[in-house]
C-alpha cells in the first residue's frame, strides 16, 4: 500500500511560554499513536514535532490514506445463553449478531471455545480499516482533548448568529487556521471551529506574504523558513539561539560568556519565531548592587542574558534575544536598555535601603510574622532554630571553641532576618544571599555571612553543601526544625504533595551527615531537637527516622547500588550515615567472594533460629561441647571474631567482612553434624548462645540475610 507523509498544524495567538515544549510534544505524540491504533501508519513511521509561540505541528511519515482490513474475534456470550437444548440460536443470539451486522446464517459459523469455567461463542469478522480522513479527525480530537493546557480560554468563534454564546471553543488560546496535508492532498478534517487548508501565518512582521501556502507535507519547515520567516522547530530555533548567544559573546571579546541557564533558554526560545541576539549594557554604577540581584531582575522580569567575564563576575552589558531583524537595530537596543535601567535602579535603591538597618535590628520584627497556626511565628521558628543549632554544636568536636559556638548561634539567630528586607521581599529567590551580604556590611565576620547565606543548602539534587562547619550546623538545625516541626503536628507529604518541602530537607540532612563527616549519631540529633518545640507538638522521632532512612534508601538506589545491597546495610539502621557508603563498598564486596552465598543462607538461618528461640543469651560453655563440628566453629570463631571486631572498630569494614568469609566451611559443617535444638536444655541453651555470639559478629556491618537469594 502506497504511503505519503502528513502534515498537521494548528495556527493559533501567542501560547504559554513555559508551556510550549510540553504542549508542542504533546500534540504530535498523541497524534503519532492514535494514527498508529488504527493502522495508518507503517512500522518505520517517525514523527517531528514543531511548536512556536503561534502554532503546535506535527510531521508523520508513511502515512496510508487508508487502513488495512482487519480480522477481528469477538465474544458474544456462553453457549448455554446463545444455544438452547436443540442447538438452536436463543433470540438473545440473533438480536446480538444483528447489532453486528450478521443475519441468522451466521449462526453455522461461530466457534465455541472455552472461556474461564464455561464455554462462549465467538464471531469471526472482517472490520474495514480506517480512512485518513475519519482516522485523523479522531486522532486530531484526542490530541486537541489530551494537550496538558495549564489555563484553559473560552472564546466566541466567528458567526453570523446573531445569539451571544451560540459558538463557542474551549482551548488554549483562540486557533485561527488549521493544516492538515496528506502529501499535496488537504485531508478534510475539522477542529476548533476551523475546517483543515493548506496555508498558514508567518512572523507577525516579517513573512514574506500573507498566507503562506505549502505546496506539500514535507516543505512545511523550509517554505515557512522561507515565506513565513519563522524557525518553527522548538529544538532547532533554542539551538539558533544558543548559537547566537555564544557569537554574540565572543563578538563583545574579553572572555565573556552569557550566563548558563536552560530553563531561560527554553523560555526564551518560547517568545521569538525568528531570533536575533543583540548586544546592549547599562551604566557600571548598577554593578554596585550585588551581582544576584541584577541577574535575578535582568532574568526574570526581562528574559535578558546577563555577560559574566572570565572570573564569573557580571559585566555591564547583557544580551537581549529579539523577535525582528530591523536593518538598524539601535532603536531595538536602545529601547530595551532604557527598560532595565528602572529595574536595576530599583534593585540599587533596595539594596542602599536595607543596609541602613543591620540584621540584629530586625529580629524582633521576625516575631511579627506568622510561620505556621501551630508552629507560632518566625520569631519562634528562630528561638527554636538557635536551641537545636546550640544542641548539634554540643555534639560536635568543636564544642570547646568558644568562637565556634558564638558563630553558629549568631547566624542562627540571624539567618531569617534577611526576610524583612525590601530586596528580599521584591525578590524571594534572594531569601540567605541577601543575609550573607548584609551581615558582612555588619561587619559580624566571614564565617556568620557564609552561614546565614548557605544555611538554605542544599536547595535541590545536586545542590552544593555549606563551606563551612558553622553553615553546616545552622543548615541543619533549621531543615530539622521544619521536620521535627511539621512531623509533629502531623503535617507529613502524601503522594505528589509536599508543600513543605520535607522530603527535599530530609535529603538536605542525609547529605550533610554524609558529606560533610559530622561524626553525630541520627537518633541523637533529632532527640536533642524536640525539646525545642515544648508542648507545641508530639513524639515524631519514630515516624521521621523512617522517613529519613527511606529518603536515604532511594537515593542510595539512584546512585546504582543494589536493592539488596542497601537492604542489607540499612537493615541496622546506622547511626552514622558517613559510615553508609564504606559499608555499602564492604557489602559489594563481599558479596562477589565465592563464600558470599553460604554465609548469607546461613546468617539467615541462623537468624530464623534466634528467632523462634526469643532471648537467648551469647554465653558459650566450652565444656557442654559434644560434636567435633562445634569444637571446630568455635576455635575458628575464637580466632577469627576478635580480628574481625578490631578491623571493625578502626573502620575498616571490607576487611571486617572479608575475615568472616573464612568461616564458611566450619558454618556449614556445623549445620550438617550438630543439631541445635537438642532435646537437653542446656545443650540447646549452648549451642544457641554459640549462633548468637556468631550472628552478632556477622551483623556488625550490614544484614548479611539480605544477601540470600
Amino acid at each position: 500500500m502506497t504511503t505519503q507523509n502528513l502534515l498537521i498544524e494548528l495556527f493559533v495567538e501567542e501560547l504559554p511560554p513555559k508551556a510550549l515544549q510540553k504542549l508542542g510534544d504533546a500534540f504530535s505524540s498523541v497524534l503519532f499513536d492514535q494514527l498508529k491504533a488504527q493502522g495508518l501508519t507503517a512500522a518505520n513511521s517517525a514523527v517531528t514535532a514543531y511548536a512556536s509561540p503561534r502554532r503546535l505541528a506535527a510531521h508523520i511519515t508513511a502515512v496510508s490514506a487508508l487502513a488495512a482490513d482487519k480480522a477481528v474475534q469477538q465474544k458474544l456470550m456462553p453457549v448455554t445463553v446463545g444455544l438452547d437444548a436443540s442447538g438452536n440460536a436463543t433470540p438473545a443470539l440473533l438480536k446480538k449478531l444483528q447489532a453486528l451486522g450478521a443475519g441468522p446464517e451466521a449462526v453455522a459459523q461461530l466457534k465455541r471455545a472455552p472461556d474461564g469455567k464455561a464455554e462462549a461463542l465467538f464471531y469471526d469478522s472482517i472490520v474495514k480499516g480506517a480512512s485518513l480522513a475519519d482516522g485523523l479527525q479522531k486522532a486530531l480530537s484526542e490530541a486537541i482533548n489530551k494537550l496538558p493546557i495549564p489555563k484553559v480560554m473560552s472564546y466566541q468563534l466567528e458567526t453570523d448568529c446573531e445569539l451571544p454564546g451560540w459558538s463557542s471553543v474551549n482551548f488554549v488560546r483562540p486557533a485561527h487556521s488549521l493544516v492538515a496535508l496528506h502529501g499535496s492532498t488537504v485531508v478534510p478534517v475539522k477542529a476548533l471551529g476551523l475546517t483543515a487548508g493548506n496555508s498558514t501565518q508567518g512572523h507577525r512582521f516579517e513573512a514574506r506574504v500573507s498566507p503562506v501556502v505549502l505546496a506539500n507535507a514535507d516543505v512545511y519547515a523550509d517554505t515557512l523558513a522561507i515565506d513565513g520567516a519563522v524557525i518553527a522547530s522548538f529544538t532547532e530555533r533554542r539551538a539558533e539561539i544558543a548559537r547566537q548567544l555564544k557569537a554574540a559573546a565572543a563578538k563583545v571579546g574579553g572572555g565573556v560568556r552569557a550566563i548558563d541557564d536552560a530553563a531561560l533558554l527554553d523560555e526564551v526560545t518560547a517568545l521569538v519565531e525568528r531570533p536575533n541576539v543583540l548586544v546592549c549594557e547599562f551604566e557600571k554604577q548598577f554593578l554596585d548592587v550585588p551581582q544576584e540581584c541584577l541577574i535575578l531582575t535582568m532574568k526574570a522580569n526581562q528574559k535578558y542574558f546577563p555577560l559574566l567575564d572570565a572570573a564569573g563576575k557580571l559585566t555591564n552589558k547583557f544580551l537581549v534575544v529579539s523577535n525582528i531583524t530591523p536593518d538598524d537595530a539601535s532603536a531595538v537596543i536602545g529601547g530595551n536598555e532604557r527598560v532595565v535601567r528602572p529595574r536595576l535602579a530599583d534593585a540599587k535603591f533596595f539594596f542602599d535601603q536595607d543596609r541602613k538597618k543591620t540584621l540584629a535590628s530586625r529580629v524582633e520584627g521576625l516575631a511579627k510574622v506568622v510561620y505556621h497556626n501551630k508552629l507560632g511565628t518566625q520569631g519562634e521558628r528562630t528561638d527554636r532554630v538557635r536551641a537545636i543549632a546550640k544542641g548539634i554544636a554540643a555534639l560536635l568536636p568543636q564544642a570547646k571553641d568558644a568562637a565556634f559556638v558564638k558563630a553558629v548561634d549568631a547566624a542562627a539567630q540571624l539567618a531569617k532576618t534577611d526576610l524583612l528586607t525590601d530586596m528580599v521581599g521584591e525578590f524571594p529567590e534572594l531569601q540567605g544571599i541577601m543575609g550573607g551580604y548584609y551581615a558582612r556590611h555588619d561587619g559580624l565576620g566571614e564565617d556568620v555571612a557564609q552561614a546565614i547565606e548557605d544555611h538554605y543548602k542544599p536547595r535541590f539534587a545536586g545542590d552544593e553543601l555549606p563551606r563551612n562547619t558553622v553553615g553546616v550546623v545552622v543548615a541543619l538545625a533549621d531543615k530539622l526544625e521544619t521536620l521535627v516541626g511539621m512531623f509533629g503536628i502531623g503535617n507529613l507529604p502524601t503522594g505528589d504533595k509536599d508543600p513543605f518541602a520535607l522530603r527535599r530537607h530530609a535529603l538536605g540532612v542525609v547529605r550533610m551527615l554524609s558529606e560533610a563527616n559530622l561524626d553525630v549519631a541520627l537518633d541523637a540529633l533529632i532527640a536533642q531537637a524536640i525539646p525545642a518545640f515544648g508542648d507545641k507538638i508530639t513524639d515524631p522521632a519514630a515516624a521521621l527516622t523512617s522517613f529519613i532512612y527511606d529518603r536515604l534508601s532511594g537515593g542510595l538506589r539512584e546512585q546504582g547500588y543494589s536493592a539488596q545491597e542497601v537492604e542489607a546495610v540499612l537493615a541496622l539502621r546506622p547511626q552514622r550515615l558517613s559510615d553508609v557508603a564504606k559499608r555499602l563498598i564492604a557489602v559489594r564486596a563481599f558479596a562477589a567472594l565465592p563464600e558470599s552465598s553460604a554465609l548469607a543462607a546461613a546468617n539467615k538461618r541462623i537468624g530464623n533460629v534466634l528467632k523462634k528461640a526469643g532471648e537467648v543469651d551469647a554465653h558459650v560453655n566450652t565444656a557442654l561441647f559434644k560434636e567435633d563440628a562445634e569444637q571446630a566453629l568455635y576455635a575458628v570463631m575464637q580466632k577469627l571474631l576478635p580480628e574481625s571486631e578490631a578491623q571493625f572498630k578502626a573502620g575498616d569494614y571490607t576487611a571486617a567482612l572479608q575475615t568472616l568469609a573464612t568461616l564458611r566451611s566450619p558454618v556449614d559443617a556445623f549445620f550438617d553434624d550438630v543439631m541445635v535444638n537438642a532435646d537437653e536444655m542446656d545443650l540447646r541453651l549452648n549451642r544457641q548462645g554459640m549462633l548468637k555470639k556468631l550472628h552478632e559478629a556477622m551483623n556488625r556491618v550490614a544484614d548479611l540475610s539480605a544477601l540470600a537469594s
